[in-house]
């Protein structure tokens, strides 16, 4: 157990942060609810890390100031995005604590360090908005704070930090509209999790591959491209310019205060202000309709260093024409619940999947948000609930410039029987007759397990018993799943099945599904029976037959 970090073990933190993002990243992009074509929080956040990882390689020393220097300056330079930003200065809250210990630290002295760092993130944004990364360093901060001098080790400290954290970021869609809306928590706030959990992971002993930068890559890495706060709406941006750059060395009449009268002075200029950093290295990024000016400030205080002004209308214009041009008539939604049936239906070719199902139902502005994210004239959409059929019915009044064709699948099964009918070559009203007419085809049962006593359909159940069902009521009871299973489908089958499919769900191993999938083929040997993982949460098979 680590009562105290010494510097090889906070350099080793800082490598495993970066490698469990950059692992993740991917998953962090995916959560990106904002007007951009490909989400890329984490992607910003990585390479921000992978900078401090860079500028930490090269610094020789152990000792903790040299060692948090060079990663408070790796991080600023490497900064890229809004996230990446507020990412670099919660380093730099941190390191200016770590940076003053002797040979190593505790928990107490960590926790003051998440309190700077949460401090120094406030501070570099113009306005701080709650709901984002902001809210889940500033409560993990708080907690750690109330916990330190409890727990003396490290295990217990961030084990209580992460918890913290996750309760955090479970708020965000409460704070930030736009979150709700979009059915995710805030993705900033993920990077951050991830990185903290990558902090705790390295006292498992945990190994770690090294980083590695390509060079030729690093120049547009410290600023990025802009995507994560560019507007696809051209009507509603008010400043041209996205200006960055950085200011070196500084003049030595330069303060402290002339930084803060420098992001003042931009303030006045544009918006989305940036303007951190220390006497020895400034970060400047603002949205502005005169970046001349803006330079022209700046060098008052130093030399500039890599320009970069980009014109956002004209990327808003690109991105359009791009979007026009590869807008296709005919698209697909599909609502589910589990991440093997969101992979099947990828492979289906359908457009974008929204997760929900039973217990978790989606709105009918979730199922409109998600279909105008379609580049498509016409969106077929396959509830795959008898629940939510209603929902997304009312979502056709919600959407623009497209058409909503509700395919009223009450199961997944159907849903997938429906995607395989679409055929982009024929019409919108013929492959919308194909899909309804599929559902005829197939029959879809469940098995699951009951929460309460009762009698229905003819059965007495108890609590924990388990059932098995189709869509209007229960067919089959047992204390064992598979015994449901083979009882359900002896109940539902018919002569013309030929095809039974399982989709076994989170709580069933493969090696039982497939022990299962043999035992029914050699019962029905006049039809092709195969299982695939479903990911379902509440379900423990998914049955079709067809």
């Amino acid at each position: 157990m680590h009562k105290t970090i010494n510097n090889t073990e906070f350099r080793k933190m800082i490598l495993v942060g970066a490698k469990s993002l950059e692992n993740n990243r991917a998953k962090v992009d995916a959560l990106n609810v904002f007007p951009v074509p490909d989400g890329d929080t984490g992607t910003n956040m990585s390479l921000t890390m992978q900078s401090a990882v860079k500028e930490l390689s090269t610094c020789s020393s152990n000792a903790f100031m040299e060692i948090c220097d060079a990663i408070s300056k790796g991080a600023l330079k490497g900064a890229r995005g809004n996230s990446g930003v507020i990412l670099s200065q919660i380093l730099k809250g941190i390191c200016s604590v770590v940076r003053e210990c002797g040979g190593e630290f505790d928990t107490k002295t960590f926790a003051k360090a998440m309190e700077a760092g949460t401090k120094v993130a406030y501070g570099a944004v113009s306005v701080p908005k709650e709901g984002t990364i902001l809210t889940v360093v500033r409560m993990m901060s708080e907690h750690a704070s109330k916990i330190a001098s409890k727990k003396k080790t490290f295990e217990d400290f961030f084990a209580e930090v992460i918890a913290a954290g996750d309760k955090a970021l479970a708020k965000t869609p409460e704070l930030l509209p736009v979150l709700k809306k979009a059915g995710v928590v805030d993705s900033g706030g993920v990077g951050l999790m991830t990185i903290i959990k990558g902090f705790a992971a390295t006292l498992t002993g945990e190994e770690v591959e090294e980083i590695t930068v390509d060079s030729s890559e690093q120049q547009e890495a410290e600023f990025g491209d802009n995507s994560d706060i560019i507007n696809l709406d051209l009507g509603e941006i008010q400043f041209a310019y996205c200006t960055e750059f950085f200011i070196i060395n500084l003049k030595k009449s330069t303060t402290l205060a002339d930084i803060d009268r420098l992001r003042e002075k931009l303030m006045n200029l544009g918006d989305s202000v940036i303007c951190i950093g220390d006497l020895d290295l400034v970060k400047v990024h603002v949205h502005t309709n005169q970046p001349g000016k803006a330079l022209t400030y700046a060098l008052e205080l130093g030399e500039l260093d890599r320009p970069k002004i980009e014109n956002m209308l004209e990327q808003n214009r690109q991105l359009k024409a791009k979007m026009e041009a590869e807008k296709k008539e005919m698209g697909m939604l599909a609502i589910c619940a589990g991440q093997g049936l969101s992979d099947i239906f990828k492979d289906l070719f359908v457009d974008r999947i929204i997760e929900g199902g039973q217990t978790m139902n989606p709105s009918a502005a979730d199922i409109a948000q998600a279909a105008q994210k379609i580049n498509a004239e016409h969106v077929f959409v396959f509830p795959n609930n008898k629940n939510i059929i209603l929902a997304a019915e009312q979502a056709k009044n919600l959407v623009q410039n497209k058409t909503i064709h509700v395919i009223p699948t009450k199961n997944v099964p159907q849903g997938f029987a429906a995607a395989l009918e679409f055929n982009p070559e024929v019409s919108v009203e013929e492959n919308k007759t194909n899909m309804l007419h599929a559902l005829d085809n197939v029959k879809a049962g469940q098995v699951t397990h009951s929460v309460r006593n009762t009698s229905l359909n003819g059965f007495s159940i108890k609590e924990g018993d388990i059932i098995g069902l189709d869509d209007k009521k229960i067919l089959a009871k047992s204390q064992n799943v598979s015994e449901a299973v083979l009882k359900l489908i002896g109940r539902m089958k018919e002569d013309f099945h030929q095809v039974i499919t399982l989709y076994y769900g989170e709580d069933v191993k493969s090696d039982d599904a497939e022990a299962l999938a043999t035992e029914i083929a050699e019962k029905y040997p006049d039809c092709d029976v195969d299982f695939h993982s479903g990911g379902q949460p509440v379900y423990y098979y998914l049955i079709s037959l067809e």
